[in-house]
């Protein structure tokens, strides 16, 4: 390797890095974890993942590197890290995953069994549905986890039934913000169901939605990320 290669080697996986930090930040300021959830993004046969901590104190010293073929985590990662490894194993178009316990996930999953359609057309940036996993125990071994990436499917977000949610993207950004749009998806769910008959978006109107995706998930990551800006 050539040392222009190896800089740019360094940049990116700084770049990464810092990512992830403003991505758990971000999860921390908006609410949507307490002390608990976690952050991670693909590194190549590794994953950057955040700790066992408050991810509003989260660094760059903080993350953890783990292998994707692990079968046994290091000290002081998160319990959970088994979800991140069996979505990365599942997807390999997934470069990046975030955990949070948004309370709206908690209310939907209770009264829904089975998926949550879009109903506004940020919504569908989520998946043609959201699937909700029925199995509130935590997901501290690979075969609990392996079940919620088996229901998680080719959707981009999971609500797990007593036990928050998952989403996930092209980086840590693009999972946060699909993290706040599960949040408002629920809620406006949960909303709708009082007020009467739901009348979801159509394939069509999904599939339009999802083809514009990419760069507006850019725009709310932008305008997301400055809720961290001291």
């Amino acid at each position: 390797m050539t040392i222009r290669s190896t800089t740019r080697a360094q940049a990116r996986s700084a770049t990464e890095a810092a990512e992830v930090v403003a991505a758990a930040r971000t999860l921390a300021a908006l609410g949507l974890v307490a002390a608990f959830g976690h952050v991670s993004a693909r590194r190549g046969d590794r994953m950057l993942i955040t700790p066992a901590i408050d991810l509003g104190q989260a660094t760059e010293e903080t993350l953890l590197e783990i292998p994707l073929d692990s079968t046994a985590l290091p000290a002081n990662a998160p319990g959970e890290a088994w979800i991140h490894l069996a979505v990365y194993q599942a997807r390999p178009d997934v470069h990046a995953v975030a955990r949070a316990i948004p309370e709206s996930a908690f209310a939907a999953g209770a009264v829904i069994s089975r998926s949550i359609p879009p109903l506004h057309g940020q919504g569908a940036m989520l998946g043609e549905a959201v699937p909700v996993h029925d199995d509130a125990r935590l997901m501290r071994s690979a075969e609990i986890a392996e079940g919620a990436a088996r229901t998680l499917g080719a959707a981009d977000a999971l609500v797990l039934r007593g036990n928050g949610a998952v989403t996930i993207g092209a980086g840590p950004g693009h999972a946060v913000a699909r993290m706040w749009l599960l949040d408002t998806a629920c809620r406006l769910h949960l909303a709708a169901r009082q007020a009467g008959a739901v009348h979801t978006l159509t394939s069509e109107e999904i599939t339009a939605w999802r083809a514009a995706a990419p760069p507006l998930l850019d725009r709310l990551w932008a305008h997301l990320r400055r809720t961290d800006d001291p």
